[in-house]
């Protein structure tokens, strides 16, 4: 879809399996009901090594460099992290540290982390929130968060999980409201 909603999705996770990248993969999907998009799933653990030894973005290679360049032009960016540790990784933390810090001004974050257990739930608006306040990104008011106990072979079984999914998506899209109405007669 040429005209589609240009999405960018980062999975913060550096393994496989990932719960990290399975939440991701539902959050597009679910988004993909609402709009016309045209997705990017960006994992972290395949460009991790040259991430973390480049010191500045002059140190990257192009592949990479076409990652962020992805990321910095996005029209929606949907990032979800692993907690390790109470917070997100370093690793997660140094990919947005090579990111221009204007480039993602007023553009919608769809924030989603996961964790071993509920207790790690505010990693969301304690530590995501606030990285994307830096960039002066708007990061909705719904994020989702996902702990071990909402999958069952990495697949999401939990039907509040499922429930929350549905609602971040809808309220995503929402602020695309007119364009993918508009996106739908053309096509």
């Amino acid at each position: 879809m040429s005209n589609a909603i240009n999405v960018v999705a980062v999975s913060g996770g550096t393994f496989r399996p990932s719960r990290t990248l399975v939440l991701t993969q539902a959050l597009v999907a679910e988004l993909g009901k609402h709009l016309p998009v045209n997705v990017r799933i960006i994992e972290l653990g395949d460009i991790a090594r040259p991430v973390g030894g480049a010191l500045s973005r002059k140190e990257l290679p192009e592949t990479v460099e076409h990652e962020l360049r992805a990321i910095e032009t996005a029209d929606l960016l949907v990032v979800a992290a692993p907690v390790y540790r109470g917070s997100y990784p370093g690793q997660f933390k140094h990919l947005f540290d090579l990111i221009d810090m204007n480039a993602l001004i007023d553009t919608p974050v769809l924030l989603a982390a996961t964790g071993g257990s509920e207790r790690h739930a505010l990693v969301i608006d304690h530590q995501l929130r606030p990285l994307f306040s830096f960039f002066q990104a708007l990061t909705l008011p719904i994020g989702v968060y996902a702990s071990e106990a909402d999958f069952v072979d990495y697949q999401v079984t939990s039907e509040p999980l499922k429930a929350r999914i549905a609602l971040a998506a809808d309220r995503a899209a929402s602020l695309f409201g007119s364009r993918a109405d508009a996106l739908k007669k053309i096509a």
